[in-house]
């Protein structure tokens, strides 16, 4: 069985699954949704959100990049940050990064290619702005975890630049923004204990 009639034929043992143990599952997830948590996180295969947190669909609203970064000239990432806020009136915004990032060595290691080179661009900038704490890491995936956490908390910060959030929290908007970490050792997600939930001048 090749990769694509092994999705079709997955999809279906699921669909029943799901069908059998929650009947009416899915006509109630075709009349809409009403997420309470948009998850920003890495574009990283074995970090799909609602498995990590066995969750079903509909309970997360996803964007998903190379280094789950937030960019202000990103029309995608901006788009579902405004529709999330806006539209779904989400509680709680999680930027996830994962210890082991690809997009992490990259930025970390030799020129690649553009896109992919430009992309990255933000993250060797964080390297430089704590250049000093992480040239202090001997070991060089200690290095690359440390740069990880960094990312992660920029990019929730870069979340709490957005003009939908501030506008969200000006208009008295219930909403907080979380930076976490996935361990892909262990499978476990870990609170870098960074939340904010008002704009800060």
């Amino acid at each position: 069985m090749d990769a694509l009639n092994e999705l079709f034929v997955n999809n279906r043992q699921w669909a029943e699954r799901i069908g059998e143990e929650q009947p009416g599952f899915f006509k109630e997830l075709a009349k809409g949704q009403a997420p309470k948590i948009l998850w920003i996180g890495c574009a990283d295969s074995r970090v799909p959100p609602t498995s990590i947190a066995d969750l079903l669909p509909g309970a997360i609203f996803v964007h998903r990049n190379i280094a789950n970064q937030v960019v202000a000239t990103d029309p995608s990432c901006q788009s579902v940050i405004q529709y999330a806020v806006e539209a779904l009136k989400v509680e709680h915004i999680v930027v996830c990064g994962h210890y082991g990032c690809g997009g992490i060595a990259a930025a970390m290691g030799e020129t690649v290619a553009d896109p992919i080179n430009a992309w990255l661009d933000p993250i060797r900038a964080i390297y430089q702005q704590h250049r000093e704490q992480l040239d202090g890491i001997d070991d060089p995936q200690a290095r690359k975890d440390r740069l990880s956490e960094l990312n992660t908390i920029a990019q929730v910060s870069n979340v709490c630049s957005s003009e939908f959030v501030k506008n969200a929290w000006s208009n008295g908007q219930s909403l907080a923004v979380h930076g976490w970490m996935f361990n892909l050792a262990d499978g476990l997600l870990k609170d870098l204990n960074v939340c904010v939930n008002a704009f800060r001048q």
